[in-house]
């Protein structure tokens, strides 16, 4: 495509005031005058001719330089890249138009491959899209990236350019998700009052049900009820925006991590707590539990267990118990995988909840992937298992679903994750012990682990925790209590007769 460079001035006959142009006599001077550049660009999609001009360059230097800049930009695009060619002519005709500073041709070219539009300058929220679009990670991770930019960083950071992003503009951010908790309480206790008042007026009567109609709309009218954003949220937010700017740094779209270095409140990890005789006397008086982290003492777990042993999932509970599969890998153990011959099984897969629907996955990290020694009683309580589940196979013949797990339904599909812990819950409030979480199981066999002095590498090997540190945050509080249980239970063993 054509352009030029030509020199002009706006000098005029004095006696007809008509522009001199190129016939002004003062254009022999090099002084005199200014430069001027036109650049045809790729036609308009209806066909009409387009151009970039611009003027007022001091030298021919100068001018010629910005012409070739344009004409690398225009070359950035293949000559069969329709779509290419026309989106760096709306970018130059933009430019034009706006007597804008040339675009840099390097970042213009990362936009252009990226897929990005030319016309406007990125912004974090652009930035954000691309890179959920490039990523190929575990679906996990991605819903969990996905949640964060919609929830929170595209809502408060999108709109800013990603080159002007700075640390105070995330830590801002953050404070500002941080008082938006105080918000969110303030609505839940709104809608759970007006739940509470509806809940507490009869249906019978004319006014009642003008009443409740009434609360009815409120309850509509109000937010749903959600969830405060913590510390451990907050810092999984963070992790999101830092991956994602450290990979526009690697796309050299930017070349410093405004993420990287806004410090947050540590997310501390809950202590576990032992339900001792007074923290379960407390909990039968007031309802609340000590800590979000519960572990039975050896003798509530044997209290458990003797209580489901009739239950169908009794080889489950046991094995969750004894050898502290996650509930996950218990759902995705496969009979290939367990010998019970040589008293072990390999860890190697999982089933995964998305939403409710459920997937088969790998362990999450590598420490994951690990042989767990098992037990006579737990061998036996697998060989029982397995037998019941030739049973079943047989009883439906050709209905059998053969996933080759060693936990299924009673037709041999996989178990749904979810309705495990439903279960689970549903066993440990009929037992009448004090409640743990299908995920506080377990910890039980940790703790059996502990009380009988295993070493604490040996425990977290056989977890699957990728750290001692972890296993050590979790337990550091659990093992002294085990200490004094067991201390008291020796001390309870020795008859005494003391004096009157």
């Amino acid at each position: 495509m054509k352009g030029s460079t030509h020199r002009r001035c706006y000098c005029r006959d004095p006696k007809t005031a008509k522009p001199l142009g190129k016939n002004c006599p003062k254009l022999t001077s090099r002084k005199h005058g200014s430069y001027s550049i036109r650049q045809e660009l790729p036609p308009r999609e209806d066909g009409t001719r387009r151009s970039f001009s611009r003027a007022g360059y001091e030298t021919l230097k100068a001018a010629q330089a910005d012409l070739d800049h344009i004409r690398t930009l225009l070359g950035l695009a293949e000559s069969d890249d329709s779509e290419g060619l026309a989106q760096i002519a709306a970018l130059l005709e933009k430019v034009g138009d706006e007597k804008a500073p040339l675009p840099d041709i390097e970042e213009t070219r990362r936009r252009l491959n990226h897929g990005l539009d030319l016309t406007h300058r990125l912004t974090v929220g652009d930035w954000l899209d691309t890179w959920l679009a490039s990523k190929r990670v575990r679906k996990s991770t991605l819903d969990r990236y996905r949640s964060d930019v919609r929830v929170h960083l595209k809502p408060r950071i999108g709109h800013v350019r990603i080159d002007r992003l700075r640390v105070r503009t995330v830590a801002d951010m953050f404070t500002a998700i941080t008082d938006g908790n105080a918000e969110v309480l303030e609505q839940n206790a709104a809608r759970r009052a007006a739940l509470d008042e509806l809940a507490a007026i009869p249906w019978k009567g004319l006014e009642n049900r003008a009443r409740r109609k009434a609360i009815k709309e409120a309850v509509d009218a109000m937010p749903p009820f959600r969830k405060t954003t913590g510390p451990t949220a907050r810092r999984h937010i963070r992790s999101t925006l830092r991956a994602a700017l450290n990979d526009a740094i690697a796309e050299q779209l930017i070349t410093f991590n405004p993420a990287a270095h806004v410090k947050l409140e540590a997310a501390e990890r809950p202590k576990a707590l032992l339900w001792t005789a007074e923290r379960v006397a407390q909990w039968r008086e007031t309802g609340i539990k000590p800590s979000p982290v519960m572990v039975w003492t050896p003798e509530q777990i044997g209290q458990f267990l003797d209580f489901v042993a009739q239950d169908r999932l009794y080889a489950m509970w046991h094995l969750i118990a004894f050898r502290g599969l996650r509930r996950g890998e218990a759902c995705g153990q496969p009979w290939s995988e367990t010998n019970l011959d040589a008293g072990s099984l390999a860890v190697t897969a999982q089933l995964v909840q998305d939403g409710w629907e459920v997937a088969e996955s790998v362990p999450k990290t590598s420490s994951g992937f690990r042989t767990v020694p098992l037990d006579d009683a737990t061998v036996r309580a697998l060989r029982t298992h397995r037998a019941r589940q030739a049973k079943e196979r047989l009883k439906w013949g050709t209905a059998w679903v053969d996933t080759g797990r060693v936990f299924t339904t009673e037709d041999g599909s996989w178990l749904h994750p979810g309705k495990v812990t439903d279960l689970f819950e549903r066993l440990v409030t009929a037992s009448g012990l004090p409640p743990v979480r299908l995920h506080d199981l377990r910890h039980g066999a940790a703790t059996l682990m502990l009380a009988a002095g295993a070493d604490m590498k040996v425990v977290q090997e056989m977890l699957g925790h990728s750290s001692i540190t972890i296993t050590m945050d979790i337990y550091a509080s659990v093992l002294p209590e085990l200490a004094k249980e067991a201390a008291e239970a020796a001390a309870r063993l020795v008859p005494r007769n003391p004096a009157v």
